[in-house]
Formats: C-alpha cells, sequence, structure tokens
C-alpha cells in the first residue's frame, strides 16, 4: 500500500471485519451522531481522535457521513500502527442500503 492509499470496505465487509472483532468508530460530529448512528459503533469525532488514540482498537473500521473525514482518520491511524480501513459511502451509504441505524438523541 502507498502512503496516499487509503483502504477502503464496503458495508458487506465492513459488517465482516466487525463480526470478527474489528472496532467500528464514527468520527462525525457530535450533532451528526444525535441524529443517526449504526449499532455498535464507537463515536470519537474526528477532531478528538489524536488525543484519544488509546481508546482505539488495533484493528478499526472508520465511517463518517460518505467517507471524506473517515479516510483521513484511517490514513492517520495507520500511520500511528493501527489497522484501519475506511467505510466506503460511510453511513448515507449505509442507510440507502437498507442496514440499521438509530435515529435520535
Amino acid at each position: 500500500m502507498q502512503p496516499d492509499e487509503i483502504p477502503t470496505v464496503t458495508n458487506t465487509e465492513a459488517r465482516a471485519l466487525v463480526d470478527q472483532g474489528w472496532m467500528l468508530v464514527d468520527v462525525r460530529s457530535d450533532d451528526e451522531w444525535a441524529q443517526a448512528r449504526v449499532p455498535g459503533a464507537v463515536h470519537i469525532p474526528m477532531e478528538q481522535v489524536m488525543t484519544r488514540l488509546d481508546e482505539i482498537g488495533p484493528q478499526v473500521v472508520c465511517m463518517c457521513a460518505v467517507g471524506g473525514r473517515s479516510a483521513r482518520v484511517t490514513q492517520y491511524l495507520n500511520v500511528e500502527g493501527k489497522t484501519a480501513v475506511n467505510l466506503d459511502g460511510g453511513i448515507y451509504r449505509w442507510a440507502e442500503d437498507g442496514l440499521p441505524v438509530e435515529t435520535g438523541a
């Protein structure tokens, strides 16, 4: 993998990884998280990832709204020694595909 390549997974691949014990980390803002979230995901807003690195497991699926922010976090986590992948399409594609989403506060 080149330094600028972001490993990306589909919803199906992400679910399989989570079933194998990978951590699902949602890096969206507090407001976005309050509106909708994937059950079982851990919320660590992008701006807090560096200071909360010790809360993030060794194998991580990163997600955001559509995949841009989580791609940057994925890249950072891989540099920091984690094995991280980015969820392609974020929570929007997750919901479009009919996968479980919790809404409301």
